[in-house]
C-alpha cells in the first residue's frame, strides 16, 4: 500500500510541476500577446479577470464534482480543457472568444487545483503532513517560476506560441495515468456515496465557518504574491531603486518562498502546525515596516526580502496543512474550493485597491495593505484558538 502511495505521490508532483510550467507561461504570454496587438493594461486586466471570474464560477461546483468523479478523472479532464483552451486561442483574435477560452482554463485551473490539494492531504498523515503538503507547493511555486523563461524562447514563434503552450500541458496526462483509479473524494475515508445529507455536511456552506483563518490566510498570500510581482518593483524604484536590480526584488521574495517550504514544513511536523502559522504571520507583520529602512543597505535588504518570501508563503502552505487536519472526504475537497476561490478574489481584488491607494497615498502603501492583511490573519488565528479552548 505504502509503494502505491508513494507512486501516486510521485506522480501528482510530477503533473503538478507540468501544469505549474504551463500556467507560469500562459499568462505573461497573453499579456504579451495583447499588447504586440496594441490593447492597452485595461484589456490585459480584463482578460485576467475573465479567468478568475471562471475560477470563483465553479468554486461551488467542486464537491458535486469531486462526489461523481475520481481524482484521476477530474484532474485529467481539467488537463485536457485548459490545455485545448489555450491552444484554441492560437486560431482566433477574437477578444470575446479569448475571455471564454480565459475563463474555461480558469474554472479547469480551480476544479486541478482544488482536487490536487485536496489529494495530496489524503495521501499525507499527521506525522508528515507538513512536508508533504511543502514539497506539493514548493514544486509548483519552482516549476512556475520557469515559466517566463519558456515565453521569453517562444515569444517570436507567432505562429505556434498558444499551440506551444497548449501541448505542455498534456505531458502531464502520461504521468496521470500511472496513478490507480483512486476513490471518489467522498469515499475517501468513510464509504458514502456523496448523497444526501453526507454531501451537505461536506458543503462549503457547512465547511466555512470552520475555516475563516485559513481563508484569511490565503487571501493574504494571494495578495502578497500578486503584489510581489506586480507592484513590489515600483515600490523599489520610489526609494531609489534603478529598474533592473527593482525587478530582483520580486525574484528574492520568490526565492525565499520556494526554497524554505519543505523546511517550515518540517519545522510545523515538530512543533505544531498552529503554532508555526502563528510565527510566520508575526514574522511578516514585523519584517513589512521595517523594509523602508533596510532598502538603502543590501545586506539587511537582501535577506529580509528573502525570509519574507519564507514566512509569507508558510502562511499559504499551512493554510493547506491545516484543511488535511480539520477535514476529511468531500468536506476536505470543499474546503480545498473554498480556499482556492479565496485565492481567486484577493489575486483579483487585491491589486486595484492597492495600486488606486499607492497612486494617492503613496508607493509604501502597498506595505501597509500587506500589514494590515497580516494582522487580521493573526487576529482569525486568535480568535479561532479561543473558540476552540472555549468548547474545549
Amino acid at each position: 500500500m505504502k509503494t502505491v502511495l508513494t507512486r501516486d505521490f510521485l506522480a501528482l508532483i510530477l503533473s503538478v510541476a507540468v501544469v505549474g510550467v504551463g500556467y507560469g507561461a500562459t499568462l505573461p504570454l497573453t499579456a504579451l500577446a495583447l499588447s504586440q496587438a496594441g490593447y492597452g493594461t485595461a484589456i490585459i486586466g480584463l482578460l485576467t479577470a475573465a479567468q478568475a471570474f471562471g475560477g470563483l464560477a465553479v468554486a461551488p461546483l467542486a464537491a458535486w464534482v469531486s462526489a461523481r468523479f475520481t481524482n484521476r478523472q477530474v484532474i485529467t479532464g481539467a488537463v485536457l480543457a485548459v490545455a485545448l483552451a489555450t491552444a484554441a486561442m492560437q486560431v482566433t483574435a477574437n477578444l470575446w472568444a479569448w475571455a471564454l477560452l480565459r475563463m474555461v482554463c480558469g474554472a479547469a485551473l480551480m476544479l486541478l487545483f482544488t482536487i490536487g490539494e485536496a489529494w495530496v492531504n489524503q495521501l499525507a498523515d499527521d506525522t508528515n503532513r507538513g512536508r508533504v503538503v511543502a514539497i506539493y507547493a514548493t514544486t509548483f511555486t519552482l516549476f512556475q517560476m520557469a515559466g517566463p523563461v519558456l515565453v521569453s524562447q517562444i515569444a517570436d514563434a507567432l505562429a505556434w506560441r498558444f499551440a506551444i503552450c497548449g501541448a505542455i500541458f498534456l505531458v502531464a496526462l502520461p504521468m496521470l495515468a500511472a496513478m490507480r483509479g483512486t476513490a471518489r473524494a467522498s469515499e475517501a475515508h468513510d464509504g458514502h456515496d456523496g448523497h444526501g445529507q453526507h454531501a451537505q455536511a461536506g458543503s462549503w456552506r457547512h465547511v466555512l465557518p470552520r475555516m475563516p483563518a485559513l481563508v484569511l490566510a490565503t487571501a493574504f498570500f494571494a495578495l502578497f504574491d500578486t503584489l510581489a510581482l506586480s507592484l513590489l518593483p515600483l515600490f523599489a524604484m520610489d526609494h531609489g531603486i534603478g529598474s533592473e536590480e527593482a525587478v530582483l526584488f520580486a525574484s528574492a521574495v520568490l526565492l525565499g518562498d520556494t526554497a524554505m517550504q519543505f523546511p517550515i514544513g518540517w519545522l510545523a511536523d515538530k512543533l505544531g502546525r498552529e503554532r508555526v502559522h502563528a510565527l510566520a504571520g508575526v514574522a511578516v507583520a514585523v519584517l513589512l515596516p521595517l523594509l523602508p529602512f533596510a532598502i538603502g543597505t543590501p545586506w539587511l535588504c537582501w535577506p529580509l526580502l528573502f525570509v519574507l518570501g519564507a514566512a509569507a508563503g508558510a502562511i499559504y502552505t499551512l493554510a493547506v496543512v491545516a484543511c488535511g487536519e480539520r477535514f476529511e472526504g468531500v468536506a476536505l475537497v470543499s474546503a480545498s474550493a473554498v480556499v482556492s476561490a479565496s485565492w481567486s478574489a484577493a489575486s483579483f481584488a487585491g491589486p486595484i485597491v492597492t495600486g488606486a491607494l499607492m497612486e494617492h497615498a503613496g508607493r509604501d502603501a502597498m506595505l501597509w495593505v500587506l500589514f494590515a492583511g497580516a494582522l487580521v490573519f493573526l487576529c482569525a488565528l486568535q480568535w479561532e484558538r479561543t473558540r476552540r479552548l472555549a468548547r474545549a
